[in-house]
């Protein structure tokens, strides 16, 4: 038993309040998931690539790293720490190079992309957001997830979401059951996961689909057919999120839309403190259906 969030901003003067709805939403969801908790936003692009790192040891990890990045990747290269996570920013052509050197430096890589910042930890959601300060932080859009670990250990690597591809993450509410073949069908096509945990399977087969040219939409039906189990999935990318469930629709899920946003969540009291709630259409979202909404 999980809880997922998800904000999608149709308007562009809400951007500033993003994190703090996200947060309100977050942390209404502790209860079904008090062990981890993470957000991934989509915030401000800086005409680069961000880096989104993670450290148990940041007072070590991170001193002096910036110095470091800027020595090997130019004076374009920043860093920002935020607890126990840093945000790189560099230009994109170091991508691949930037990746092997944070590796080979022990660092553990959230997330990477032109506006996605992922932010995860082991601890209550209000405490986890409050640690990276997540209630100030504007953007576009934006989820989030609770955890209540069933089937893997309470970490970091672990918590949600997962990333497998620059601006796209997921976060998942349910179990998969092929999640094992999944993962060795996909390293046969060079795409591997680094956790034991089901719903990186599940983000690494999303991302795989939409980089073999498939539209959001796609990928999604693509996991009806493929992910056998029980699941709810919301999965971002740079432009919007999309979800789908199951065919039998086991874990709960609503929906809630308005004329400046679109959001979800695992139970409606997720809604209560959002701006203009009261005339929002409300609906479950149908078994077996994609939905989804891009900028």
């Amino acid at each position: 038993m999980c809880g997922i969030v998800g904000l999608f901003l149709k308007k562009d003067d809400l951007r500033p309040k993003l994190g703090d709805m996200l947060t309100d939403m977050l942390i209404t969801m502790t209860d079904r998931g008090p062990d981890s908790a993470g957000i991934a936003i989509y915030g401000d692009e800086t005409g680069g690539l961000k880096i989104t790192v993670q450290s148990d040891t940041p007072g070590e990890a991170f001193a002096g790293l910036g110095e470091a990045l800027a020595e090997a990747f130019g004076p374009d290269a920043k860093l920002r720490v935020v607890d126990t996570h840093a945000v790189l920013t560099l230009p994109k052509e170091h991508e691949a190079a930037a990746l092997d050197w944070l590796e080979a430096r022990g660092l553990r890589v959230m997330g990477a992309g032109e506006s996605m910042e992922i932010f995860k930890e082991v601890g209550l959601p209000r405490d986890v957001a409050a640690r990276f300060g997540i209630r100030e932080m504007g953007g576009s859009h934006g989820i989030g997830h609770t955890r209540m670990a069933t089937e893997s250990a309470v970490t970091t690597l672990g918590a949600h979401p997962f990333s497998t591809a620059d601006d796209q993450c997921l976060v998942h509410n349910g179990s998969l059951s092929n999640h094992n073949d999944m993962r060795r069908r996909l390293a046969k096509k060079g795409v591997f996961t680094k956790t034991e945990n089901d719903t990186e399977v599940g983000a690494a087969y999303i991302s795989s689909r939409i980089a073999e040219g498939a539209t959001l939409g796609e990928a999604l039906e693509g996991t009806l057919k493929e992910l056998d189990g029980f699941f709810t999935f919301v999965t971002g990318t740079k432009n919007g999120f999309g979800v789908v469930r199951d065919p039998v629709a086991c874990k709960p899920a609503v929906m809630a839309e308005t004329e400046d946003y679109v959001a979800f969540a695992s139970e409606y009291r997720a809604f209560a403190d959002l701006p203009g709630i009261e005339a929002a259409r409300v609906w479950e979202p149908e078994p077996a259906t994609v939905y989804f909404w891009e900028r």
